[in-house]
C-alpha cells in the first residue's frame, strides 16, 4: 500500500481526492492535512470529508506526519503549496501537485526540486483533458499555422485565477507545436481598434454562477472552423486521475512527470 498524504482535504478536489483514495486498493490514507486555525483540525479525515471515519487525523503541520507517507497529493493554495515542495524536498518525499495559479518562477522551483525527488506538476488530471491536449498538438502540427487560434473556458465565479491553469497548459502545448513559447504569444481579450496580430493564441475567461470547468479551442480558418472541447460536469474524474498519478509516482525515481507520462501518451 502507498501511504499517502492529502493537502487542502477539505477543498473542492481535496474532499474527493481523500474519498477516492480511501476507496482505493493501492493507496493508504494516513493524514490530512489543513491551514492552520481551522476548526477542522484535529479531526477524522474521513468524517470531515465525506462522513466515515477512517481513524486518520487531519494535521495543520506537515512537517509532524511527513515522514509517515510515501506521497502527498497537494490540491491547496499557492502560498501553501510552496511550504509543501520544500518540505517534500527537504523529506525526500514523492509530490503530486495540482495547485494551480504559480508565477514561471514558482513553477521552475518544482523542476529544480525534481532533480532529488519525483514530482508530478499539473494543472488538470482529468485522463479526458490530457487527451484534448494531445488532440490539440495533432491539430497544430497540421493546421496550426493557417489558422487563427482562440481559447475560451469558463469557471464559476469562485476561480481565482483567470486563465485557468488547464487552459494555459493547452496554450503552451499548441505555442510549444508552434515552435514558440506562450508568453510571446498571448493575447488576452480584446478591446479597442485593430486587426488580429497572426500567430498570435487568444485567451477569454468567463466568471459566471456555478458554471463547472469548461474549454473550448477554436482553430478558425477560412469558411471553415475546428472546434475542442472538453466539459466537465462533476469533479471525480479529475480526483481519479490524481490519485492515478499518486500510484504512477510513488515508484518512480526523482524527476518531472506530467499526466502524459501516467497515461502514456
Amino acid at each position: 500500500m502507498i501511504k499517502t498524504i492529502v493537502v487542502g482535504p477539505l477543498g473542492k478536489m481535496g474532499r474527493l481526492i481523500t474519498q477516492v483514495a480511501a476507496e482505493s486498493a493501492e493507496l493508504e490514507l494516513v493524514a490530512g492535512v489543513g491551514p492552520q486555525g481551522r476548526t477542522y483540525i484535529g479531526g477524522d479525515l474521513g468524517q470531515m470529508t465525506f462522513g466515515r471515519t477512517l481513524a486518520v487525523p487531519i494535521v495543520d503541520d506537515l512537517a509532524e506526519v511527513i515522514d509517515s507517507c510515501d506521497v502527498i497529493i497537494d490540491f491547496s493554495t499557492k502560498e501553501m503549496g510552496l511550504d509543501v515542495l520544500r518540505l517534500a524536498q527537504a523529506h525526500h518525499k514523492a509530490l503530486v501537485c495540482g495547485t494551480t495559479g504559480f508565477t514561471p518562477e514558482e513553477k521552475a522551483l518544482f523542476r529544480e526540486a525534481s532533480e532529488n525527488i519525483p514530482v508530478l506538476y499539473a494543472a488538470n488530471t482529468s485522463k479526458l483533458v490530457n487527451v484534448m491536449n494531445k488532440l490539440l498538438q495533432l491539430t497544430t502540427a497540421v493546421i496550426g499555422e493557417e489558422t487563427d487560434i482562440e481559447i475560451v473556458e469558463m469557471h464559476d465565479r469562485w476561480k481565482k485565477d483567470a486563465p485557468s491553469g488547464t487552459a494555459k497548459e493547452m496554450g503552451e502545448v499548441i505555442a510549444h507545436e508552434l515552435g514558440g513559447e506562450l508568453t510571446n504569444l498571448a493575447v488576452y481579450g480584446r478591446e479597442g481598434v485593430g486587426g488580429r496580430t497572426p500567430g498570435t493564441i487568444g485567451y477569454h475567461s468567463l466568471r459566471m454562477g456555478d458554471t463547472p470547468s469548461s474549454h473550448t479551442v477554436f482553430f478558425g480558418g477560412f469558411g471553415e472552423r475546428l472546434e475542442i472541447s472538453h466539459h466537465s460536469t462533476d469533479w471525480r474524474g479529475f480526483a481519479k486521475g490524481a490519485c492515478d498519478c499518486a500510484i504512477f509516482l510513488a515508484q518512480q525515481e526523482p524527476g518531472y512527470y506530467s499526466v502524459t507520462d501516467v497515461l502514456q501518451l
